[in-house]
């Protein structure tokens, strides 16, 4: 999901919940808090020496351990005001991909993809997933789809690969 997408969902869908699904049927605390709002730029350079580029939205959730058990839900509408107030300090891309930083004690800190967006008469659940790494040069490293880096000998010592 781009960050226009997601402010474009949270403006026409003011007054619904915004829940966020972690992983399969374990849901964020609804009274959670958007804590940080970064702009990330990614410079890289992968292990088959390829350069890339490309910017991010990460959105920080946080679950308040000293409100366990207090109600509270965050509404697409504040959540909205949020984004908008940290619009107005620094502007988002609007054009990149945005997704959510989270953790539990029972679950690893991480920067969740949007997967899917389920929508109903009176909330917004935002289904998140975890991407796995990958070898972003197979070719040049000499890997194949089967074949972890480290069941082949091509990121030995001059193999062109790292």
């Amino acid at each position: 999901m781009k960050t226009n997408e997601l402010l474009s969902l949270l403006k026409d869908n003011p007054g619904k919940i915004l829940l966020f699904e972690y992983k399969p049927n374990s849901f964020i605390r609804s009274n959670y808090h958007i804590t940080e709002i970064k702009n990330i730029t990614v410079d890289s350079v992968d292990c088959g020496a390829k350069t890339d580029f490309w910017k991010e939205t990460i959105i920080q959730l946080w679950e308040d351990p000293n409100e366990i058990d207090t109600e509270g839900t965050m509404t697409a509408f504040k959540a909205l005001g949020i984004l908008n107030k940290v619009d107005s300090i620094k502007p988002m891309e609007r054009e990149v991909e945005v997704k959510f930083e989270y953790s539990n004690p029972n679950f690893h800190m991480a920067q969740l993809f949007v997967n899917d967006v389920e929508l109903s008469e009176d909330r917004i659940i935002m289904k998140l997933g975890v991407e796995q790494t990958d070898c972003k040069a197979k070719e040049t490293c000499g890997v194949t789809v089967e074949a972890s880096a480290q069941e082949s000998n091509s990121c030995a010592p001059g193999s062109g690969c790292c």
